[in-house]
């Protein structure tokens, strides 16, 4: 006997960032092979020394191409995968692009001081000398700064500003990796086919890239417009900006997305943040909400209306689109309700909604979410106290609470955004509760 399969209305069978991250897989996978055939194919380096510099140098330039790929900010893997974890898989692989490359530079050097018979700090000095590897030089140690000021310890003490504008500084790398490739590489030489192979995907590589974090952004704010239409204080450290423009019809934005929002004239142009949209987008206007909590955030509430404002997006995954139940659990903890409250005007079905906060006072938008609620039969809980204070332990949100408060949590798809401690808190839970991965959302709004 063969049961029949229930198939909801608008409901992928796969998952949307299943498909998204298959894809992508199968892309790198693929070009990864026609690599290692071409490299097997064009012949072997003067030693074995360099042979495995040339394989290394090859893999230095397809994680490149990949680093690149991930931070493009292009829509279709965005939507499905969301900017957060493509940013962490950026920086994982900048780490694997930090030691191919010293592997590759070492294994250079090595090989050209064995096939001379020199010591290898002169053979360094004798290849400095050459341009084209003084060029790949250059790269190999802006490569290797790059990935110093990435390691936490040092990330978390800079600002973002400065991180940002030092890791400007790999589009210098990659300008010179291309112009040593040509001007040093041998493999794909070989063949017309395979020189058009390269250069076509190096090619698509910098268009895609330069698409998503140029183009599409200048022509998206050419053509909207966006103005500051007012700015509403929510509470004492809260504050909210409505921004209105031309065609907001037209813009492809969702409930739960965010954009990096500028505000030109009101602030340096290198002071940008990720807001979520805290209302779910209705073709003529969008809004933040945002907590003081640095130079950006705290002057909101002194922006004048008619300003001008520059966004880019929309970004993020933390949408409907994933959605594979019909019944919702929203998570929410302080600040980070905004995209939950825009995704409460937009979900349907069985909607159950748990708000984190220390006391009622610090609950934004709380009455919002009490007339959505109402009006669309959804359950809201407001959680405050201190975790792990009282007798028992004030702790909603380890497993125990969580099923006290959602008995049925493992048939909903569950969003979560909040501070990051709360966030992990919630996702521990949900793994000992044994809900499905696919029935998890949680994405973290940052930059860097």
């Amino acid at each position: 006997m063969t049961a029949a399969v229930e198939r909801r209305p608008g409901r992928a069978v796969v998952p949307p960032g299943t498909v998204a991250r298959s894809v992508l897989a199968a892309v790198v996978v693929v070009n990864l092979l026609i690599v290692e055939v071409l490299f097997l194919t064009s012949g072997g380096g003067k030693n074995s020394l360099l042979s495995v510099a040339k394989f290394f140098g090859l893999h230095v330039a397809l994680i490149m191409m990949l680093q690149l790929t991930l931070v493009a900010r292009l829509p279709w893997l965005d939507r499905r995968i969301g900017m957060d974890r493509l940013t962490s898989w950026h920086r994982w692989v900048g780490f694997s692009l930090l030691w191919t490359v010293v592997l590759h530079a070492t294994f250079v050097v090595a090989g050209y001081a064995t096939l001379d018979g020199r010591p290898m700090a002169r053979t360094f000095l004798s290849l400095a000398a050459v341009p084209a590897s003084l060029l790949g030089m250059c790269a190999a140690a802006v490569i290797i700064a790059m990935a110093t000021v990435s390691v936490r310890y040092i990330r978390r003490r800079l600002r973002y500003e400065t991180w940002h504008a030092l890791h400007m500084l790999m589009y210098l790398a990659l300008l010179l990796g291309l112009v040593h490739q040509f001007l040093e590489g041998t493999t794909f030489t070989s063949s017309a086919l395979s020189t058009a192979y390269w250069w076509t995907l190096w090619a698509l590589v910098v268009t895609a890239l330069i698409a998503g974090r140029v183009i599409v952004p200048l022509r998206r704010n050419a053509y909207h417009r966006f103005r500051v239409a007012a700015v509403v204080p929510e509470s004492g450290d809260v504050v909210s900006v409505h921004v209105t423009g031309r065609h907001l019809d037209r813009l492809p934005a969702r409930a739960g997305q965010f954009f990096i929002w500028r505000f030109p004239g009101h602030n340096h142009w290198t002071h940008a943040n990720p807001f979520s949209l805290s209302a779910a987008p209705d073709g003529r206007s969008l809004r933040l909400t945002a907590k003081a909590v640095g130079d950006t955030s705290a002057g909101l509430r002194h922006l004048p209306v008619g300003s001008p404002v520059f966004a880019e997006g929309p970004y993020g995954a933390f949408t409907t689109l994933h959605q594979v139940k019909d019944a919702t659990l929203l998570i929410a903890g302080g600040v980070g309700v905004t995209p939950v409250r825009a995704l409460l005007e937009e979900s349907a079905g069985s909607v159950v909604v748990l708000y984190r906060v220390h006391t009622l006072e610090d609950a934004v938008l709380l009455s919002e979410l009490r007339t959505l609620a109402q009006a669309r039969g959804a359950r809201l809980h407001v959680l405050t106290g201190r975790t792990g204070a009282g007798s028992p332990p004030n702790t909603p949100f380890a497993p125990a609470g969580l099923i006290g408060l959602v008995p049925d949590i493992r048939d909903r798809d569950v969003y979560v955004c909040g501070p990051p401690a709360m966030t992990s808190a919630v996702l521990r839970s949900l793994r000992a509760l044994e809900v499905p991965r696919s029935q998890i959302h949680a994405e973290r709004f940052s930059l860097a």
